[in-house]
C-alpha cells in the first residue's frame, strides 16, 4: 500500500483495496470447488463515461478502449480454474503472455498509443513504462 493513494481520495482507495481483499478471500474460499476468482486491472485509462466525467473529454485521446479488458478477461477465463486463482492481472501483461504483440489497436487514437494515461493504484514499475 502506498500512502499517496489515500491522500486525495481515501474512500475510493479503500473500496479498491476492499475488492482486492475479496479476491484473495474468495479465491481461497472457493478453491476446493474448482471456482477461480481473479482480479483484472487496466494498465492505462480505459475510456468510459467515468473517465470523461473525472478527466474530461480530452482524456479519450490518451485512453484505451474497453476491448482490451474484454480480451484479457476472456484469456483469464480460459485458464484452468484449479491452477489460476487468487491472482491480480494487468490487462496488457495477460495479452502479451497470450501472444498479442501490437497493443496499439486498443488505443482510442493509435497515434497516441505511446502517451497513454496511467491507471490508478499501479506499482511504479508499470507507471514508468508509460
Amino acid at each position: 500500500m502506498s500512502p499517496h493513494w489515500f491522500s486525495t481520495h481515501v474512500a475510493y482507495t479503500m473500496a479498491k483495496y476492499g475488492m482486492s481483499m475479496c479476491v484473495l478471500g474468495m479465491a481461497e474460499e472457493f478453491r476446493s470447488q474448482g471456482l477461480a476468482v481473479n482480479a483484472l486491472w487496466p494498465r492505462t485509462a480505459i475510456y468510459t463515461a467515468a473517465v470523461e466525467m473525472l478527466q474530461g473529454a480530452a482524456a479519450s485521446q490518451y485512453s484505451r478502449t474497453p476491448e482490451i479488458m474484454a480480451d484479457a478477461a476472456y484469456a483469464i477465463l480460459c485458464k484452468n480454474p484449479n491452477t489460476c486463482t487468487g491472482n491480480f492481472f494487468i490487462d496488457e501483461e495477460v495479452l502479451i503472455e497470450e501472444g498479442v504483440q501490437d497493443l496499439k489497436r486498443y488505443a482510442r487514437f493509435p497515434e497516441n498509443a505511446d502517451n497513454l494515461i496511467s491507471d490508478f493504484f499501479l506499482p511504479e514499475k508499470y507507471i514508468s513504462k508509460l
